[in-house]
């Protein structure tokens, strides 16, 4: 491997030419004057700033009888030395980058291949990521970096989850998008609600599809700390994605409801929106508003509430009547600590459907 290798240690030919300088007594003025070039220029070669060129070099033939191929092979030599410090060092960083990032995770849902190898590690990464080099990752993606470091575990995890959601993305052809789609295909979307997750998911795909979203549903990868993000591809695609690790189906309904809001209302176009990063700001609050709205309008939840059937069979008739999922209802009253978090389990439902 690279990073076994002994680096040299670069040495400067400015070095060497200083030895040559104190043996002789010259100063670094007086060289300059011989040479007809700058003492600074003098000092940056002897500090490896600047490198001799061959014009240098066939000065310095003239000035202390060495031959110019002496010195345009010292900085060659130099130059080799530097590029190889440069190649095994970017390895290292590389080595860091690829231990940080949960491989085997990734690897069991076939988003890479199998390998122990570090190397192999390195180039598979690179090649699902689409870059050159691994420290590019934060370039890539910039969304998944709120800290200094690169080495972020947290960090590098949310980047591969938002990869992830690209790739699925690039293969869902859609609708140039449109506003007005959205609240259209509302009534369409709540419909899915009532089926089992196996059932709806290529239909919703398509809906949002037809709306100018490309609809990615990414596995739960551990320490992304995200339900959902958004990120504009340009003016007429836009990608939802959500994360799925086994969620009741009301927190799946409600998190897709709540990025439709941040696209509805054109949330931050210029970078990618990350649900769970900052929960508490402006937009959040307008994008848990829009889901609430539009699974159950406010005004049939207050007549729900004052109806005093707060029931299974209450619950149910309800739902029946707006045209969703009981379990949406069921979640809506636990986050709102009308009932407790064990009444109505068995109305809740998870999303079983099996994803790659």
């Amino acid at each position: 491997m690279v990073s076994n290798e002994i680096a040299p240690i670069p040495i400067p030919p400015g070095a060497t030419l200083l030895e040559y300088l104190v043996n002789w007594n010259m100063t670094q003025k007086e060289l300059s004057l011989r040479l007809g070039i700058s003492t600074k220029h003098v000092n940056e070669i002897i500090k490896g700033k600047s490198p001799i060129t061959n014009e240098t070099a066939f000065k310095l033939e003239s000035v202390l009888g060495l031959p110019a191929s002496f010195w345009i092979g010292l900085e060659a030599s130099y130059q080799e030395a530097i590029t190889r410090l440069n190649i095994i060092t970017k390895n290292e960083e590389e080595e860091n980058i690829a231990r940080s990032i949960n491989y085997a995770e990734i690897a069991k849902l076939g988003w890479v291949a199998k390998t122990r190898a570090i190397q192999t590690k390195i180039e598979n990464l690179r090649a699902f990521f689409g870059i050159a080099s691994l420290e590019y990752i934060p370039k890539l993606i910039p969304g998944a970096f709120r800290k200094s470091s690169i080495y972020e575990s947290s960090d590098l995890a949310l980047a591969t989850w938002l990869r992830k959601g690209e790739l699925i993305a690039q293969e869902i052809q859609t609708e140039k998008y449109l506003k007005s789609k959205i609240k259209k295909a509302i009534p369409k979307i709540k419909k899915l609600t009532m089926k089992r997750s196996e059932e709806f998911f290529s239909n919703l795909i398509s809906l949002c599809a037809d709306c100018g979203i490309a609809l990615a549903l990414v596995p739960h990868i551990s320490k992304t700390h995200a339900n959902g993000a958004i990120k504009w591809i340009n003016s007429e695609k836009v990608i939802l994605q959500l994360s799925f690790k086994g969620a009741y189906a009301d927190i799946f309904w409600f998190s897709l409801f709540h990025e439709l809001g941040h696209i509805y209302y054109e949330h931050n176009k210029k970078e990618t929106l990350i649900e769970n990063l900052d929960p508490n700001s402006r937009i959040e609050d307008e994008a848990d508003a829009f889901a609430r709205d539009m699974l159950i309008s406010d005004k049939d939840y207050k007549r729900f509430i004052s109806s005093g059937l707060i029931t299974e069979s209450g619950i149910t008739i309800f739902a029946d009547e707006i045209g969703i999922h009981p379990g949406i209802v069921v979640g809506r009253l636990m986050h709102d600590e009308i009932i407790d978090y064990s009444q109505f389990a068995e109305i809740r439902e998870k999303c079983t459907f099996e994803i790659n």
